[in-house]
């Protein structure tokens, strides 16, 4: 693993309270991306990899939509990948995330009712395969973030009565314990070391003040995770996710987590049940 001593050293210090940023997630892209070495832009291409995620929904549904330039390929190279495997083509893993091959590829050949599955889909394709990097603090991130999520959509989905197993991302075994499990913990109280600060944070009721607490634990463990990595490329990968939630931040006030927090829970309601096999 490199050290990015000068890299680190100049980068500006982050709080999650931080309401302006001289610095940008797309600064960083271009300012420092060329000078990693080729493992640690494989793991930085792993962070970029979820706006490539939303760049693809967008295209599916209109081939002349805007994408966001954070995302590792241009908007011609996903609209051209897009055709290739609509038609029946192969892209090699080096060329193309094999994980979003096999989803377009679903896209295509399996129907669904609403948007909502392919967006399920798409994330539980992009977890698995970012868990299998062999960076071990990278892995565990993805696999952090994975539990998270599908703990609070666990707890909120019991809270109003709706199918649980169908909105499940993923097939750890704690995916398969949050759908089948009737214990008022899931059965993960020795399982999963947040489980109690999660129960908290999902009997908050306003959303945003419920957002902030889930970055604030994903903060705390980022932390934590690399305290004695300070001039690694996983700290870089760090100052990359802590950047992109200030971003978010910034742009996000009360009225539009209340209208967010309304339209989450109008999909839940409508959602449909999800194909086993794509569980």
């Amino acid at each position: 693993m490199s050290k990015y001593y000068y890299v680190v050293a100049g980068l500006p210090e982050l709080t999650l309270e931080d309401s302006k940023l001289s610095y940008t997630v797309a600064d960083f892209k271009t300012e420092f991306y060329p000078s990693l070495s080729e493992e640690d832009k494989k793991l930085v291409d792993l962070f970029f990899l979820q706006f490539d995620n939303a760049n693809v929904l967008k295209l599916l549904k209109d081939k002349d939509a805007v994408v966001d330039l954070r995302g590792n390929y241009s908007g011609e190279e996903l609209a051209e990948y897009i055709s290739l495997l609509k038609d029946g083509g192969e892209l090699s893993d080096r060329v193309f995330p094999s994980y979003l091959s096999a989803f377009i590829f679903e896209y295509f050949n399996t129907p669904a009712e609403n948007d909502f599955f392919y967006e399920d889909r798409l994330a539980a394709l992009y977890y698995a395969y970012a868990m299998k990097c062999k960076n071990k603090f990278v892995s565990s991130w993805f696999g952090f973030n994975l539990i998270i999520n599908n703990v609070l959509v666990a707890f909120t989905a019991r809270k109003y009565k709706m199918d649980i197993a169908s909105l499940i991302v993923g097939d750890t075994e704690i995916c398969e314990a949050l759908r089948t499990s009737g214990a008022r913990d899931f059965g993960l109280s020795g399982e999963v070391e947040c489980l109690e600060q999660l129960v908290k944070i999902s009997e908050t009721e306003e959303l945003v003040e419920r957002e902030k607490k889930i970055d604030q634990l994903r903060w705390n463990w980022m932390e934590e995770m690399t305290f004695f990595d300070y001039f690694t490329g996983e700290r870089l990968f760090v100052f990359l996710l802590q950047l992109e939630m200030i971003e978010r931040w910034i742009i996000l006030d009360k009225e539009k987590g209340s209208q967010l927090f309304r339209s989450i829970i109008a999909e839940l309601k409508d959602e449909v049940q999800i194909p086993a096999e794509f569980r």
